[in-house]
């Protein structure tokens, strides 16, 4: 805000910032179709955020400022559901689907038609709107109660705080964790010494469980919904009318739906989606299928547990036998020490498996696994290799108990259990193998991008006593490097000229690559932007540093605590005697305003290979002019830079209409903006 507004004014353009806001997360979150960029969205909630700390009684409930968690709950209170939530019954077979249609039939004496949809696996919610205000939401529990966790939905973006019409309705359902989700947290867990979550499902489940709103927030939570339990004016008279106009008051309805006539077509879009399962990004266990008639439905009604005119196709789990030949750990560059299980190979959820992770000392405990034992195993979320059980009957009567490790399998060091963790940790600093991984993060893409250092040419380096921190990679000679081998005078060359080239990053790669605890790249860069320089950041208290949006306790703590660490400051020192940058040099939201460029609020996608760029340097050159680049083409692409051999990407492009530049166009856009 450019004045301090009257509370009239205040009144008046918080409820304006609420609706615009509230309509671009729908068109975001549910529709995937935004209609602005990023920037004009942030720019405008922060004008919501200042109009309501200096008016706090104007905060509403569906306020989009009150979705980012932080309340910390005693408990959660028992929902009671009016209208009860039914369990489905299941079936298995085509056998058994074609009994269930026979039965139907049966009953209203024709064939009927089915709306069939993906049953996805994660946990059945409740939601509850008075008047378009979401009021309640709430976990199904045993279908007549349930447990009330309305703010920890609220931090879940695709849930309309305020719906599209003023209406009256109660709806059910799913809440999930995508895959992608799935799989960062528990490497963030892992990573952390932490249990990690067996499956999608019980993360959602854990997640929404969360007494602190602020985690819930952070876990990415999805909502697909799919059933109106108390409709008030809706007007549909089919399920799949229903759900068409759920996505039209603001809901978030899954599209891989389809009407089917009969068994026939119902049992292809099973088999269809059995196939396609392993590429949807969410888990999903089976199809419902529903009569799609609400009158019908109505005839038929329930038993005591489930409708008459719905059944559950539960897909047959994918698993597969083999033998663990052997267990290996490995040290990360936090010290904690993974276990891997190496198996005889195997196929499983259509690829050649032989390497599954067993996580922690605990997990190979609790399901007593042992060497030469038979096991089944899986993917987690269809993606993750898992051991599922041990083949008692198949063990060896001479078989004994897994001994786990006392000390570290490459420095020797005793192992040790920190702050109660699940995992087991190396706590030697000196661990060559701790500092071989920090060097790998060190010049990982992410981090400072320095090509042509592999994680054997890095071993390398620290076993010829080359390296021992990431500040003696730029005091490296051509000499030393030609020392190393399969490294010639061309590729000593390159390794310096990358080396050289990272010197100029801006500061967020260089706080990722440092490694410091919980601080991802997103993390980073909210520093970097913020402070300005390293120094600045290594001199910041707890306060300063957890006021800041999306950066918790965790964080704060682990920042200042590894500031605390006067080696941290001799490192400092080495890195800003060899010129590298300790300062950020990305675009800050302020200057955003001050770009003058083709790029600036566009998504952008780059394909094919690029002859006059470097790909990152052409990503962080169009971000640092207020554009996105993104990896994937959709309706929110705006221009797609296509390079030599472009292949899917661009053809996608081109059926989508959006706008396509070759190199030469974008290097002569990139030449013409400017930053006033």
């Amino acid at each position: 805000m450019s004045h301090l507004l009257t509370q009239e004014e205040a009144t008046a353009r918080a409820q304006e910032l609420r609706k615009t806001l509230n309509r671009y997360a729908f068109e975001y979150y549910v529709k995937d179709q935004p209609s602005v960029e990023d920037y004009i969205y942030d720019k405008l909630y922060t004008e919501l955020v200042q109009i309501e700390e200096q008016y706090p009684e104007l905060i509403m409930s569906d306020s989009p400022t009150q979705r980012v968690g932080g309340k910390v709950i005693e408990g959660f209170e028992k929902a009671v559901h009016d209208i009860p939530l039914y369990s489905l019954n299941d079936v298995f077979s085509k056998e058994e689907l074609i009994q269930f249609d026979q039965r139907v039939q049966k009953t209203v004496g024709h064939p009927v038609s089915y709306c069939c949809e993906l049953k996805i696996d994660g946990l059945s919610i409740s939601l509850r709107y008075e008047n378009g205000l979401f009021v309640r939401g709430a976990t199904r529990g045993d279908g007549s109660v349930g447990e009330n966790i309305t703010e920890n939905l609220k931090t879940v973006n695709s849930i309309p705080l305020r719906l599209n019409e003023d209406i009256s309705v109660e709806v059910r359902g799913e809440c999930y964790m995508p895959k992608a989700s799935f799989v960062k947290l528990n490497q963030e867990r892992e990573e952390a010494g932490q249990d990690v979550f067996a499956n999608p499902r019980n993360a959602a489940a854990g997640s929404l469980r969360q007494l602190d709103t602020k985690v819930t927030a952070q876990r990415k939570l999805d909502t697909f919904l799919y059933t109106v339990a108390d409709f008030g004016p809706m007007t549909s008279k089919t399920q799949y009318d229903a759900l068409n106009e759920l996505s039209e008051i603001g809901f978030r309805t899954n599209p891989e739906k389809r009407l089917c006539n009969t068994v026939d077509e119902v049992w292809a879009f099973i088999q269809e989606y059995h196939d396609k399962r392993a590429e949807l990004p969410y888990e999903i266990d089976g199809i419902v299928i529903k009569v799609n008639d609400f009158d019908i439905q109505e005839s038929l009604g329930f038993t005591v547990k489930a409708p008459r005119w719905a059944a559950a196709y539960k897909f047959p789990p994918e698993e597969a036998q083999t033998v663990i030949e052997d267990i290996e750990w490995t040290i990360g560059r936090t010290g904690v020490i993974t276990p891997t299980a190496v198996m005889t190979p195997v196929r499983v959820a259509g690829t050649t498996v032989s390497r599954a992770s067993l996580h922690n000392a605990d997990y190979i405990r609790m399901k007593d696994i042992r060497l030469n034992d038979t096991v089944t195993i899986y993917k987690a979320g269809d993606i993750i290799p898992e051991v599922a059980q041990v083949i008692l009957e198949k063990r060896a009567k001479e078989s004994e108990a897994y001994q786990m490790p006392t000390h570290c399998p490459v420095c020797d060091s005793e192992l040790v259990h920190l702050d109660e963790e699940v995992a087991l940790r190396c706590i030697n600093p000196k661990c060559p193998a701790q500092i071989k991984e920090g060097l790998n993060h060190f010049v990982s893409r992410n981090a400072m991008n320095i090509d042509g250092l592999g994680p054997r040419v890095l071993a390398q380096m620290y076993d010829k006593h080359l390296v021992s921190d990431v500040a003696d990679l730029y005091k490296l000679t051509e000499e030393q490097l030609l020392t190393l081998d399969k490294i010639k005078e061309k590729a000593a060359g390159n390794i310096l000229t990358a080396i050289s080239a990272s010197k100029d990053n801006s500061v967020e790669r260089l706080i990722f690559g440092l490694g410091i605890r919980h601080v991802g790249a997103k993390a980073a860069k909210i520093l970097a932007e913020h402070f300005g320089d390293l120094y600045a950041i290594s001199q910041a208290d707890f306060e300063t540093i957890v006021s800041l949006d999306t950066l918790g306790d965790i964080i704060a703590n682990s920042v200042v605590t590894y500031f605390e660490n006067e080696e941290v400051h001799q490192l400092m020192a080495e890195l800003q005697s060899a010129g590298v940058n300790l300062t950020y040099k990305g675009v800050r939201t302020s200057d955003l305003e001050k770009i003058d460029s083709p790029f600036k609020d566009k998504t952008i996608v780059l394909t094919g290979k690029l002859t006059q760029f470097n790909r990152e340097e052409a990503k962080e050159t169009i971000e640092s002019l207020g554009g996105k680049v993104t990896g994937s083409v959709s309706k929110k692409t705006d221009i797609v830079v296509a390079g030599e051999e472009a292949g899917s990407k661009l053809t996608k492009a081109q059926s989508l209409g959006i706008t396509i530049w070759n190199e030469q166009q974008m290097a002569d856009a990139l030449k013409d903006s400017h930053k006033n």
